[in-house]
């Protein structure tokens, strides 16, 4: 009996502390999160006032961006700025394919041992650390767009110091500067293509900057292919990604600023303008998102006055579950996976496996075109299959192929050898790209309420730098340590594995979701999201046990 009162009182608790949480929750958002709810105006009126502003864009004689001048529909428009900001993930890309074949030719050319190239490759994350700490200050100050246009600048000024480089010091130099660059604009860049585009497309193209990423990988192997018979090889590859920070650079400039940030700067005009070339005002939904975004970033400017709204994270438990969860996605699932340490070190792995070293890098373009054309189907499936459906069924493919990579080091015939080599990494590119890669991006840019999603990306891309140096720098060591097979089949496996119970218990599906209805999915205790995901899983797989495969992944 006693036990039975305890067990009430423990409910009783915990039924009030949900209500409290849920009541103080509302109340910011009834203000942010649901304002379209909450904003419900006669059409008429936000016709009424969208002439206003087009007879002021008139008389202030605001010309139409430079862009704009060329692709006049809003849908060809967005793909063009979500395209070209894109560069800033193909800029990533590039990078860690280029410093992969670099790698192999820098040591004997500035007599420098492995512990300092290690360095040299694993203090570029440590750069971009930094990168990801002035995301907020930067994009604050500046704008998401002159955010991009100072992180082209530093990539510039990092790449030349790297190629011309003749002591270890400027190159070590050369590669942090590049790396504050890259952290700046893999939360940069999202969050812009974020703010502009329309929801239906927003899946789509956030994947697509993860997409460049790998279309950068790809090209970095093709260049490094091209110069590796050249005097002065590895600086000509370092030396030509400024070719690809100078496109950013100008093609900048091209492009307007995001609506958001010049609605919260008071420039509401400008802010219309944009709205109208990124996504038109053709339907209901899009005249009122307009002016619901108006209030949301009052609101905000509001809020920012009286307390530090990044402690939201901590204070409201419905934004600390959300953080858990991405965090959990994006520095275990994705980072924590082995990528980095495949793809930073290729050429030294192909090597390692038998290969001569220039043979080594021409081999490195399986690994990098094999990620690009792996990424493509992402744009397509994760607006249709969902965020959770997809990873969950492609983190078994990921774990197989660590699997096959780290025990094909064990193999003692050289051909055998490199042949299980080139099988595991293919295997493990398949499934991480289509997956792991993309998901964790659109995944960070929908799941905070909106107050908060720009700091949400910027938490998103701490992570993945902070993953990517813990897989980089220490990766030379940790294979003297565990070997190669100890590392990529027991400790990056484990991690895929422990990472993939906690999304399977924990992660809720996102897939066609209003905001509201995904603050509603992260308002409920994780216990609660936990049964559901469970019950999801004995149907899945009573499903997949009779064959009902139509059953088990749903296109919509």
């Amino acid at each position: 009996m006693e036990v039975q009162q305890e067990i009430e009182t423990v409910e009783t608790s915990l039924n009030q502390e949900i209500t409290q949480d849920k009541a103080e929750f509302e109340e910011t958002e009834a203000h942010i999160i649901d304002a379209g709810v909450y904003f419900e105006a006669d059409d008429a009126k936000f016709k009424e006032e969208l002439e206003q502003l087009e007879r002021e864009v008139l008389q202030s004689r605001k010309k139409p961006y430079f862009a704009a001048r060329f692709f006049k529909e809003p849908k060809k428009f967005i793909w063009f700025l979500a395209s070209l900001a894109s560069i800033g993930g193909f800029l990533f890309g590039v990078d860690q394919s280029l410093i992969s074949g670099a790698s192999l030719y820098i040591p004997s050319d500035l007599h420098i041992d492995s512990s300092r190239m290690s360095m040299i490759v694993g203090f570029t994350p440590l750069g971009a650390i930094f990168g990801a700490l002035i995301i907020m200050p930067a994009n604050d100050l500046f704008g998401r767009k002159y955010a991009i246009v100072i992180a082209s600048i530093l990539f510039t000024v990092g790449a030349i110091l790297e190629a011309d480089a003749h002591s270890f010091g400027v190159l070590l130099a050369g590669r942090m500067i590049l790396g504050s660059a890259l952290g700046l604009l893999s939360g940069t860049v999202p969050a812009y293509i974020a703010e502009n585009c329309a929801v239906r497309w927003r899946g789509g193209l956030v994947s697509l900057y993860q997409c460049m990423v790998a279309f950068g990988v790809m090209c970095g192997y093709i260049i490094a292919a091209i110069f590796d018979g050249v005097s002065g090889n590895w600086r000509w590859m370092l030396g030509s990604s400024l070719l690809f920070s100078t496109i950013l650079f100008f093609g900048m400039f091209t492009l307007p600023e995001s609506t958001r940030w010049l609605m919260r700067k008071g420039r509401k005009l400008d802010s219309f303008l944009v709205w109208k070339y990124a996504r038109g005002f053709d339907t209901y939904e899009e005249r009122k998102e307009f002016f619901v975004m108006e209030r949301v970033v009052l609101y905000e400017l509001e809020q920012a006055r009286d307390r530090l709204i990044l402690l939201d994270f901590l204070r409201r438990p419905r934004c600390l579950r959300a953080l858990i969860v991405a965090v959990i996605y994006q520095l275990g699932g994705q980072q924590m996976s082995g990528v980095n340490s495949i793809e930073y070190y290729q050429a030294s792995l192909m090597e390692e496996a038998g290969l001569t070293a220039q043979k080594a890098v021409y081999s490195s373009l399986i690994g990098g075109g094999v990620m690009f054309f792996s990424t493509v189907p992402a744009i397509y499936f994760m607006d249709r299959l969902g965020r959770r459906q997809l990873t969950l069924t492609l983190i078994p493919g990921v774990c197989i192929g660590l699997f096959i990579t780290g025990f094909s080091f064990q193999a003692k015939v050289l051909g055998v050898r490199l042949g299980i080599y080139l099988w595991g990494m293919i295997t493990y590119t398949i499934f991480w790209s289509s997956g792991l890669g993309p998901g964790p991006w659109v995944f960070a840019s929908e799941v905070y309420p909106t107050y908060l999603r720009s700091y949400g990306v910027s938490i998103a891309a701490l992570c993945d730098w902070t993953g990517t140096f813990i897989t980089t720098y220490p990766f030379k060591q940790m294979s003297d340590a565990m070997t190669s097979t100890g590392v990529f089949a027991g400790f990056y496996c484990g991690i895929v594995i422990l990472v993939g119970i906690l999304l399977l218990l924990f992660m809720p599906e996102t897939k066609n979701l209003t905001l509201e209805e995904i603050n509603e999915v992260f308002e409920r205790p994780a216990i609660e999201t936990m049964k559901i995901n469970w019950r999801n899983t004995k149907e899945t797989w009573h499903q997949l046990l009779h064959f009902r495969l139509d059953q088990v992944w749903k296109l919509s």
